[in-house]
């Protein structure tokens, strides 16, 4: 598995993503704003990774803290979950993974901790929150692999992989699980434009894995779906609604009504974290709008003409008509979802 996150001593030491695959450069994070930083310039991202990190992040600003008494300790900490917090609006995770330290950094407030009592406890909260995740990542590839023929061909979009969690990954989890089950796998990678997650990241994870891989730009899914290549589609997701709408990586419902014209079976991967019960449909998911040089540039290269006005939302929303199953750590979610994730 990839170290995509990790402490080391009291730093946070994590892969730079945005220089992969060219160079494997590492960031080391000293203080909370450090960590802001990361998640808001994709240094690192993926909806879990993100929990995980923003989880580390309070607990390396918890560390920091110079406070004496537990009201300025409260304060500080307070004011770390709301920097987190501020640095990305679509997955659910990153305030699923804030949330679970509040509530335990409350816990030991009401039983009257210590300020190095509470450091400690967050830092253990943090650790568990990571190591869960790796835990969560490896059901998902076990259940998923089920679902996987004795010998597939699989489409995958972006990366929803050990980079985009703490490790092993959902997407990839299944595609690892059923490599391990014995399964013959091929992958086909959409580039996944603006970012490129697809070609820089989940290619170079499989390949250093030694799976067969295939990148594809995004406008040859459909093609290659018509000449009967594709048997499944396995994606990640950043926020899963009531309903089963999954918020992803903007291309990822062009992928799924295509899979749905040709008959490909269209499954989502990811942790019980990111099923946000609180949002009832896809409508109320809030996306992302990126800097436009995303889509004008790669690298120093200008792709577009100054002038001309650019969209780049980051994510779009797969209605769950399109979804055959959802897989978690729980197991696999049929429709309707509205009663088997509320049962989950």
């Amino acid at each position: 598995m990839l170290p995509t996150i990790a402490w080391q001593d009291s730093d946070i030491v994590m892969i730079d993503q945005r220089k992969l695959p060219a160079a494997e450069i590492y960031v080391t994070c000293r203080s909370v704003n450090d960590v802001a930083k990361a998640i808001k310039t994709m240094v690192i991202r993926g909806a879990p990774a993100i929990g995980v990190c923003a989880a580390m992040g309070l607990a390396l600003g918890a560390e920091r803290s110079k406070a004496t008494g537990t009201k300025q300790f409260t304060t500080e900490f307070q004011r770390n979950s709301e920097l987190l917090a501020a640095t990305r609006p679509t997955a659910v995770n990153l305030f699923w993974a804030i949330e679970r330290m509040k509530q335990s950094f409350a816990s030991g407030a009401l039983a009257g901790e210590s300020v190095d009592q509470l450091k400690a406890r967050l830092r253990a909260e943090a650790d568990r929150i990571h190591d869960d995740d790796i835990a969560s990542c490896r059901a998902i590839g076990a259940h998923g692999a089920t679902v996987v023929p004795a010998e597939a061909c699989i489409l995958t979009h972006c990366n929803a992989g050990a980079l985009a969690t703490a490790g092993y990954g959902t997407a990839l989890g299944v595609i690892r699980g059923a490599v391990a089950a014995g399964r013959k796998v091929r992958v086909l990678a959409d580039e996944t434009r603006p970012f490129l997650q697809g070609a820089r990241l989940t290619a170079w994870e499989l390949v250093k894995d030694g799976i067969d891989t295939t990148v594809i730009t995004d406008n040859m899914a459909g093609a290659i779906m018509r000449a009967g290549d594709v048997d499944l589609v396995v994606v990640g997701a950043d926020r899963i609604a009531a309903n089963g709408d999954t918020a992803n990586k903007i291309g990822t419902y062009t992928v799924a009504v295509l899979a749905k014209e040709h008959g490909i079976p269209f499954y989502v991967a990811a942790p019980w974290s990111t099923i946000d019960l609180a949002t009832p449909d896809g409508d109320a998911i809030p996306i992302e709008e990126r800097a436009a040089r995303e889509v004008t540039h790669v690298g120093a290269t200008q792709l577009a003409p100054d002038g001309a006005h650019v969209r780049n939302p980051s994510f779009d929303v797969t209605p769950h008509k399109y979804i055959t199953a959802i897989i978690t750590e729980r197991g696999i979610f049929k429709a309707p979802f509205t009663d088997t994730l509320s049962q989950g």
